[in-house]
């Protein structure tokens, strides 16, 4: 591959002030905005968001430097994490940063580690068979299913299955239904982040009590997990770990924070993730039968398990390409600390810095025909060394999300599970779906999809 184009068209006025170029304020729809300003200004640009202004990277040097290299000069504490910090309180994803991010982190990771999650997979399995045994007795052959409401349920069945050893109690269902509750709440609040969230007003008052009915449970389960002969699930992993250098595990109250940050992150990027890559494989007929033919290799029938896991690549790579295309968790910010300079440019101390990576991950100086979908791309002899660092589906550095081998397995486990039993077409005259950006990156209105039965004991599509 030939070196990167930065694309970036010089503008005294910028270099004079020493500012990255742009000034442009933010309007219209948001990833048509960012693409028109990339493709004027280059790989690094600013623009202002209400009122405050906004530096943009899009180069993976840059961003290296901003979540690596020079990582003690910025922190999380940004508008967007300081409007939420309120209700989802101080767990990793709202941690400014500092001693005790790092502390919480180091006592977090083991549990997050790839021979720790293996313990729960048999359950990521179990319950995608349970919705699939489901949609054998509700669904006929070619049937219109709306997935994102599927996905959503067995995202969420998964979470608190793999948290609270929970499945279909009374104490798992208050979960859900008060989770459910306070993330659309949270959600219409990311479209519209006004008035703050401590603002008592009618709508924050319910997210409150929801939140409140969901450390409710989360106590529960805390008390279940200390009872003799108690499940081994995260929540008694987390209840029990601690600070090597100190010896001291973390109290109740923030282990409350630490779940109610894990279901958060883990339950909507998830969902998403899921119904993009069935919507996709529905209109890659072909890449759906290459699929196809390696699970009747692997499987043979039976469901997938965690040692079948690298001996499906082909699964892993259509989920990362995927995660390339529609990369759920597609933007974070961060804020300078201290001033710094990046690519000869200034950046303020209290800058904004903004990373987007549905630009980054469709950057033609980096992927070869980026809008293809082409899970080939993630072969090992076809990644180079600058494309796996312009890969960031899960952020970089020490604040990468701690879940991501989790995500990734569940999300190769379900393809491998659902795409065994059936294959997927789009309803005639169905409009393409475009991107909706959210917090996370939502498919349009959401996925339904045409579903069809494959010939299991066979492992071939019924003629």
């Amino acid at each position: 591959m030939s070196a990167p184009a930065t694309h970036r068209r010089e503008i005294p006025t910028a270099r004079a002030t020493g500012l990255p170029p742009g000034r442009v304020s933010f309007r219209g729809d948001q990833i048509r905005f960012l693409e028109r300003a990339a493709a004027e200004h280059g790989d690094i640009f600013r623009f202002r968001l209400l009122g405050a202004p906004v530096i943009v990277l899009n180069n993976p040097d840059h961003i290296h430097q901003v979540l690596v290299g020079h990582r003690h000069r910025y922190d999380k504490e940004v508008m967007l994490y300081r409007l939420v910090r309120p209700v989802l309180r101080q767990g990793l994803i709202t941690n400014p940063g500092g001693a005790f991010y790092l502390r919480q982190r180091r006592m977090m990771q083991p549990a997050f580690r790839p021979a720790a999650i293996r313990q729960f997979t048999a359950g990521m399995t179990e319950e995608t068979q349970r919705m699939l045994d489901r949609w054998d007795t509700t669904l006929r052959p070619g049937q219109s299913a709306d997935l994102s409401q599927e996905f959503s349920e067995l995202a969420l069945h998964i979470v608190t299955r793999t948290l609270f050893s929970a499945q279909v109690g009374d104490t798992a269902r208050r979960f859900a239904a008060a989770f459910t509750e306070a993330n659309d709440i949270l959600g219409r609040f990311f479209r519209f982040p006004f008035p703050p969230l401590s603002v008592p007003t009618p709508e924050h008052l319910r997210l409150r009590r929801a939140i409140r009915r969901m450390d409710e449970c989360v106590s529960a389960f805390v008390h279940r997990a200390e009872e003799p002969g108690g499940r081994i699930d995260l929540l008694s992993i987390l209840r029990h770990a601690v600070d090597e250098s100190d010896g001291r595990g973390m109290d109740l109250e923030q282990l409350h924070h630490e779940v109610l940050n894990i279901v958060v992150g883990a339950y909507e990027t998830t969902t998403n993730a899921m119904a993009w890559t069935f919507y996709v494989l529905a209109g890659q007929p072909e890449i759906e039968a290459a699929l196809h033919e390696e699970l009747t290799t692997v499987l043979g029938g039976r469901p997938p398990t965690f040692e079948d896991l690298p001996r499906a690549p082909y699964a892993r790579r259509i989920v990362e390409e995927t995660l390339r295309m529609y990369s759920p968790a597609w933007q974070f910010m961060r804020r300078a600390r201290e001033e710094d300079t990046i690519d000869g440019y200034r950046i303020p101390a209290q800058a904004n810095i903004y990373i987007n990576s549905y630009l980054l991950h469709r950057h033609p100086g980096y992927w070869d025909d980026p809008a293809v979908f082409d899970p080939g791309r993630f072969a090992p002899e076809r990644l180079t060394d600058r494309q796996r660092r312009a890969y960031m589906p899960f952020g970089a550095g020490e604040r990468v999300c701690i879940g991501q081998h989790f995500a990734l397995m569940e999300l190769q486990l379900v393809l491998m599970a659902i795409a065994q039993r059936h294959r997927f077409t789009r309803p005639p005259g169905q409009a393409p779906i475009v991107p909706r950006p959210l917090t996370t990156l939502h498919p349009g209105s959401g996925v339904t999809l045409r579903v069809w039965p494959r010939a299991r004991a066979a492992g071939k599509d019924p003629a």
